[in-house]
């Protein structure tokens, strides 16, 4: 068996900071609590609006009216969920601190897929059971729909922008296309739920049944309009004009990284923490406007702020050209990958490639004694590995331990260790790196698909599910 061999360097404990036992912020609990009873009581909301309009009577009787009533339901339930999908794109505080990043990623497409799909049958039921109590083939009740009806123009063509983004999320489509234009087209959901929503008021009966139901239709659109104009718009622009932030340095990070520094007024204000996120425009020509997520690769502070990629497409290598002095916009801070979700007393830190940057925040951040924190990288070379300069400062001076994994992928179960380690596997090399592993927090950064299998042997190894922290913050 391939021997591992962590590079390790103590000091005196004088000169690191003690170990602590962290408890988990009650907050955390609250904001998720309260964003959970949002989505739930909304949703029994418009459920009961359709039970008020006698929607279970006439699902009975088994006929036209039946298609058209359970067609209603669907497209209330769809409308309800396309509003969330507003809602969770505007990133506003309830569902950021209630969900957290990696959450709201899921949800999206969960959320996003749902409403799609029960839009689709919204769109046949009604057609099926209009034509059956008219006695007319579909096809030509679906020609009235379109062309007879207010609004049910404007809600096609919305409906063909939301089947483009649809078509362009499924995981094989969004392989093949650049993030800028990707990002370009999943602005479209925008535009198609604007132009899909007008028909409810003017041809929708159970948005007009009752001045209830009424109110509530509009508040929520309100919200929603009101959620993208202040937490995607407004605030980032108060913001980045508060703070004033400028490139100060770009740095060469390994042989296809990058690390720009910035710097501006009172940054500490900005409430970041280590192991956040935020959505970065750089004002250096045509093109700034598409934001790009980065972690923060050194912990925030007065004295400035920090971020690493890896050098891939448009956007990350726009970084490299970036000059001193250059405006920076920000959205953020995001992300719950914190110490303060932290319950132990000693951290397992597992990154690849620039999903390092994270970690490194927070081991420069968090307390723990000599040989309490464990950091294992892995990268496809020794070359591209980031941050090296951060990594050999925290090994001398905090006593962390430095495991680091390079090469091409193990063909093995653990498909997140390198072909020189295949003889290892995952929980074996885990519990050589943290033999008391309850004892750990373990914080993981990378791509998904790797993260996926590093959750699984992590599981298998007896990590328990609150003590693994990860979370993907791209959608």
């Amino acid at each position: 068996m391939t021997a591992l061999a962590p590079r390790t360097r103590t000091i005196p404990v004088s000169t690191a900071p003690a170990a602590v036992a962290v408890r988990r912020n009650p907050r955390t609990a609250l904001w998720h609590a309260a964003a959970t009873a949002v989505i739930w009581l909304t949703s029994l909301f418009v459920v009961a609006l359709w039970i008020a309009g006698g929607g279970i009577t006439a699902t009975l009787g088994l006929n036209a009216e039946t298609l058209t009533t359970i067609g209603r339901l669907a497209g209330l339930v769809s409308a309800n969920l396309l509003l969330y999908q507003v809602l969770l794109m505007a990133r506003i505080p309830l569902f950021e601190r209630g969900f957290g990043r990696d959450s709201m990623t899921r949800m999206h497409r969960f959320v996003g897929f749902w409403s799609f799909w029960l839009m689709g049958a919204h769109i046949v039921l009604l057609v099926l059971g209009y034509a059956a109590a008219a006695a007319i083939n579909p096809f030509l009740q679906l020609w009235q729909f379109i062309w007879d009806y207010p609004g049910m123009l404007l809600a096609t063509v919305g409906t063909m922008f939301i089947l483009l983004v649809v078509a362009t999320s499924i995981r094989k489509a969004r392989k093949k296309l650049r993030y800028e234009s990707w990002h370009l087209l999943h602005l479209y959901a925008y535009l198609g739920v604007g132009l899909a929503l007008p028909h409810q008021l003017w041809t929708g009966a159970d948005f007009l049944s009752s001045p209830l139901a009424t109110a509530y239709w509009w508040t929520l659109w309100a919200v929603a309009a009101a959620s993208v104009l202040v937490f995607r718009i407004g605030m980032p622009l108060l913001r980045s004009a508060r703070h004033a932030i400028r490139v100060t340095a770009v740095e060469r990070d390994g042989d296809s990284g990058v690390t720009v520094r910035m710097t501006g007024h009172n940054l500490n204000r900005l409430g970041a923490r280590a192991g956040q996120f935020f959505v970065w425009r750089f004002v250096d020509g045509a093109g700034w406007t598409r934001g790009h997520p980065f972690s923060l690769s050194g912990v925030p502070g007065p004295r400035g702020l920090s971020i690493s990629a890896r050098v891939t497409g448009d956007g990350t290598q726009r970084l490299t050209r970036l000059r001193p002095g250059t405006r920076v916009l920000i959205e953020g801070p995001y992300g719950h990958m914190t110490g303060a979700v932290r319950k132990g007393t000693k951290l397992l830190m597992i990154g690849a490639g620039a999903g390092v940057a994270p970690l490194i925040s927070l081991l420069e951040e968090q307390r723990y004694a000599p040989g309490e924190a464990t950091l294992l990288t892995r990268d496809h070379s020794e070359g591209d590995a980031m941050r090296q300069d951060a990594i050999r400062t925290l090994v001398a001076r905090r006593g962390v331990v430095h495991a680091q994994l390079s090469g091409p992928r193990s063909p093995g179960a653990s498909s997140w260790l390198s072909a020189s380690h295949g003889a290892w596997q995952g929980p074996e090399l885990i519990h050589y790196l943290a033999p008391d592993i309850g004892a750990y927090d373990v914080y993981l950064c990378g791509p998904v698909p790797w993260m996926d299998s590093v959750i699984g042997d992590l599981k298998k190894a007896g990590v328990a599910a609150d003590r693994i922290h990860s979370e993907a913050f791209t959608v």
